[in-house]
């Protein structure tokens, strides 16, 4: 028999184990079927066997084969239980040969997902996935539920980490913003690297009009490349929607899996507003986030999706303003004075020169990069991890170096680059004081009672006000060079340990 998540709990708030839905070894199957099925045919249809017989057989050997993995699931299903325990932690007990007792401590949640692939859609059904803060083993996803019981056992999970009853019931949710799918087809077609490759089968399509051979290749693989890409994001980002509740932002996307996933704003450990060239005329930007805790692998150790890391895909940058200021509140970026790089670093970034700033208020620290993609990344300064200042070789004989905002892994990078020396030392020493003095008085854990988002001006995403001079001079950090690297300073003054390796997307662009 299996229990409801609303199942009156035991003493001390424990509840009983319980299984799954009983389809899942159907559903595990199903999801299977397909892939057999190609397996099968498709060595059949190179051979040039297609007689009724050979299909018969085919179809058998696939249908036994899926009976054969809805047995090991079943099997699998009978051990599989999940419960509330004494202390207010989420236990999974699964195994069928070695036995496997996960405990989740939900006083360190990060999320919870609801997730409904193509099959488990059609049945009703969906997974429940729970993300807690900690190295390694920190993600588990319970395959699979009603969709009602799914969307239950999260506010159930939910409400326990916050402290509150279990039967407090599911929080109301306002919502905010829905991404048009022709917004998205659109801002996907327009971003850069799309109409490069496109671009690129057209000069392969003339090659191939005047000669032959490895042409006619290179153009299947850069005209299916472009393909590949644009029709993945629109699936994964299909009907986007964020709502507002209590419990964080809450978003949900998807065309043939849909997932649903609540973003508690204190988790949020930097924004990244991204604005393609051929973006800028429509005032588009895309918002990506860095979450503390966030796993980058799922449970099969396979790179999560971008849903995670990503806020809005697509929307006008007064609406994106919006949005983001419900995960970190009273933020105004037209608010902060931005200063731009040095004249000496025109030598080590002549494109993008321009648009090398750098700038912060008392709540956060941004910097601008980026001519044809620009990047405007934003930490809080009580979300600063640590700070560090790299210098390279081509740097070095500038005068120039760069300084760093390190927060939790994840899309966005924080990074003022080429500034002088002096300059980059004394903005990591200011931004290691602001952050410590932000950790003792944080408000957005309690983002509700502030006031929410911002006003919808119209202005660029480029628009910020002139640079202005520097702060005034504290003890420098040391400077990391080649082959003689330096510990960062973290917020309490000790080495932070290693540092993060410079993206490749800092290069001049």
């Amino acid at each position: 028999m299996t229990l409801s998540p609303g199942a009156a709990p035991s003493a001390g708030g424990a509840t009983q184990p319980q299984h799954v839905h009983p389809l899942t070894p159907w559903v595990h199957a199903m999801q299977a079927a397909p892939v057999l099925l190609i397996a099968v045919v498709v060595p059949l249809g190179n051979a040039g066997e297609f007689g009724a017989w050979i299909i018969l057989v085919a179809l058998v050997a696939v249908l036994l084969l899926v009976a054969l993995i809805a047995g090991l699931a079943y099997l699998s299903w009978t051990r599989l239980t999940y419960w509330f325990d004494g202390q207010g932690d989420f236990r999974i007990d699964s195994g069928i040969v070695t036995r496997r007792e996960r405990r989740l401590q939900l006083s360190r949640l990060q999320g919870v997902d609801v997730v409904q692939p193509l099959f488990a859609r059609l049945v009703g059904m969906a997974a429940l996935t729970i993300e807690v803060a900690g190295a390694g083993d920190s993600r588990a996803s319970l395959q699979y539920l009603k969709y009602e019981q799914a969307q239950a056992l999260r506010s159930e999970v939910l409400a326990r980490a916050a402290g509150l009853t279990h039967d407090a019931g599911e929080a109301p949710e306002e919502p905010l913003v829905l991404v048009p799918p022709r917004d998205l087809a659109v801002s996907l077609l327009l971003r850069g690297t799309t109409v490069f490759l496109f671009l690129l089968t057209i000069a392969l399509v003339i090659l191939l009009s005047v000669t032959a051979g490895w042409a006619g290749l290179f153009m299947i693989l850069t005209a299916g490349v472009p393909i590949i890409i644009v029709f993945t994001e629109f699936t994964q980002f299909f009907n986007f929607t964020v709502a507002k509740s209590p419990d964080g932002l809450r978003t949900k996307a998807g065309l043939f899996q849909v997932t649903a996933q609540t973003i508690p704003p204190g988790r949020v450990q930097a924004v990244e507003f991204v604005q393609s060239w051929l973006w800028r005329r429509r005032g588009w930007v895309r918002v990506r986030i860095n979450v503390a805790g966030l796993s980058t692998t799922d449970d099969n150790g396979q790179n999560q999706s971008q849903m995670s890391t990503v806020l809005l895909p697509v929307a006008p940058y007064p609406v994106a303003r919006q949005i983001v200021n419900y995960v970190l509140p009273d933020m105004d970026l037209l608010d902060i004075e931005m200063k731009a790089a040095p004249p000496r670093a025109h030598r080590r970034a002549w494109i993008q020169f321009r648009n090398l700033s750098v700038g912060w208020n008392d709540r956060v620290f941004v910097t601008e990069r980026g001519k044809y993609v620009n990047r405007i990344a934003v930490v809080p300064h009580a979300r600063t991890q640590s700070v560090r200042v790299t210098q390279g070789p081509w740097e070095r004989s500038l005068g120039l170096a760069s300084m760093h905002v390190d927060s939790p892994p994840g899309p966005v990078t924080v990074v003022a680059l080429y500034r002088e020396v002096a300059e980059a030392q004394r903005l990591a020493q200011e931004q290691n004081d602001r952050a410590q003095a932000a950790l003792r008085a944080d408000p957005s854990t309690h983002w509700m009672t502030q006031t929410g988002a911002g006003d919808s001006d119209e202005q660029s995403v480029a628009d910020f006000a002139p640079p202005t001079g520097l702060p005034s001079e504290g003890p420098p950090p040391p400077v990391e060079q080649e082959g003689r690297p330096a510990a960062p300073s973290s917020n309490d003054g000790t080495p932070a340990g290693q540092s993060p390796p410079a993206p490749d997307d800092l290069r001049d662009s």
